[in-house]
Parts: structure tokens; sequence; C-alpha cells
């Protein structure tokens, strides 16, 4: 089914690059190839160990409730090479290890029976330069995986993107049309808060060749001063500047969040579907990450 829906999906680029998007299909990889001769690591992660890099890695203590589950720092261990992060429902809510910290926020909310998931963000930050993960995308329904930047400058409404934008560089909304082959994650942009004066960008859905659940793919993002260009193995796959780039350094996030909202899992948001334990042997469900590296322009 993924060799003709390629093939299908390749033919219909022939006759116009929209219109496997406006059929909701993923378009192929079709720019041109990263070069890292052009860049020098800075900054990486291969998960060697047997737990998180506390060094260059903390948690999101703060919000606890994220959408239709929570965060919590026990959903996250590093086994075999790889950063796991774990998405299962709890029946019995986890412990808040930093309740007298943060119980006094008024975004702060109680751990409850639900779905867990969890969350990472980068101690390191960075203004431009090449930036890509290397993992495999949790193969459940009703739950995404995703792969950000963000800086505290994204809240200014001032109608730029300049001072701060939220990069997605990828998200994995679609395991629900993995039945017939449609394996895509989205790429986007957003700045100027998340309220009313919100303002954003997409390059649409990429579709991913061989099997995001079972295999290794990269994703990957090179960050100028004039535009940002997402990568899918090497290849690239659009590019957005709207708004203008941000000029500030910003951290990374590897994360994956629960469809509904107030800590329930409900809905079909962002088309990834209802939550779903069928089949079963897919839960817990694992966004596995075997190497976060960070580059610098030469």
């Amino acid at each position: 089914m993924k060799t003709i829906l390629k093939s299908l999906i390749a033919v219909l680029m022939m006759i116009s690059a929209a219109l496997p998007e406006m059929l909701s299909l993923g378009k192929l990889p079709q720019g041109k190839n990263i070069s890292l001769d052009e860049f020098e690591l800075v900054w990486s992660d291969e998960f060697d160990g047997d737990s998180l890099d506390k060094s260059k890695w903390e948690y999101n203590w703060w919000e606890t409730q994220r959408k239709g589950g929570y965060w919590h720092e026990d959903m996250v261990s590093v086994k075999d090479g790889n950063l796991i992060i774990k998405t299962e429902y709890l029946s019995e809510p986890l412990e808040n290890y930093y309740y007298d910290t943060w119980h006094d926020r008024i975004d702060f909310k109680e751990y409850k029976a639900g779905y867990y998931t969890g969350i990472v963000r980068s101690r390191y930050e960075q203004c431009y330069g090449y930036f890509e993960v290397r993992c495999m995308l949790p193969a459940a329904q009703g739950l995404w995986s995703a792969f950000w930047m963000m800086n505290d400058k994204v809240e200014n409404v001032d109608g730029s993107g300049k001072d701060g934008t939220e990069v997605d560089i990828f998200e994995s909304f679609y395991y629900k049309d993995h039945w017939w082959g449609n394996d895509c994650v989205v790429s986007g942009i957003h700045y100027d808060g998340y309220g009313e004066g919100h303002k954003g960008d997409s390059i649409g859905k990429t579709f991913i060749e061989n099997d995001p659940y079972t295999e290794y793919n990269t994703y990957g993002l090179e960050w100028t001063e004039d535009e940002y260009i997402f990568y899918l193995n090497g290849v690239e796959t659009g590019r957005l500047s709207t708004g203008g780039v941000s000029q500030n350094p910003e951290y990374l996030i590897l994360s994956c969040e629960v469809s509904g909202e107030n800590g329930i899992a409900s809905g079909d948001r962002h088309g990834a579907g209802e939550i779903s334990k069928t089949p079963e042997k897919n839960w817990p469900a694992e966004f596995t990450v075997d190497f976060f590296r960070c580059y610098k322009h030469k």
C-alpha cells in the first residue's frame, strides 16, 4: 500500500506540487540535501547512559496538566542508547515532586487518574544553525510526539516573530491513518502568543517513505537569519519565514501530548484521532529518540 501511495503522490506532484496536500496525502521531500560539512557540532546527546543527563535537560515542572493528559518526569527514561518518553493510562495519580515549589502558581493542576506522558527541554539555547533528532514515533491513536523550539518572547504580541517563534520541527498527529499507509508529520511555526493575537504558518504534511513507528528517521531544521528550512532524512521538505524569523536564542523540546482538554482524553485534536487502547500491543506507547544534535554554521 505504501509503495502505491508513494507512486501516487509522485505523480500528483508532477501535475501540481499542491495536489498531494489538497488531498491530505502529504508531500514527499523534494528540496536540497543538507550538507553537514557546512556546520560544526556544538551540542548533542547520544543517550548512552542509564538516566537522563540533567546537566543537559530539565523537565517542565510546573505544567502538570497538558491538554488531555499529564506531563510527569517518571514517564521519561534512558535505556539501550535511547531516550524514551512513555504514554500510558494510570488509575492512580503519580506524586508531584515539586508541590511545595509550584502549587501556588495559577496554572498549577493536581495530578489525577488519566493518561500520563512526558516532556524534556534543553538547558542549552542557540540562535541559528542546524538541529536534528533521530527517532521512532509513538504508535498509538489520540496522542502525538513533537520536536520543537521555544523562547519566552513567543508570548510577545507585537506583529512579528522576530523576537521569538515556536518552531515545530515535526508533530506526529496521524497514526490513525497508518492502516492505509498515510504516514505523515506536520511542520510549522507560531508567534504572537496563543490568544487573539496568535499567528502561524505551516509547510503542511510530509510523507515518510518507511514505517516511522518501527524504523528510525531523522527530522531536522536549518535556522538562518532569513528562513526556517525543514528536513526529513537530510532532504528538504519546506521553508517558512512568515512574520519574520526569530533573532533570539531558543531552547529545544521533545514531548508527547494526549488529545483532549482539562486532563481528560477526548476528541480528535489536530487530526490525531480519539484516544484508543486498541491494539493493546501498542501500549504503553513510546516515543524513542536515538540522538539529538545541534550544529552551528561554520
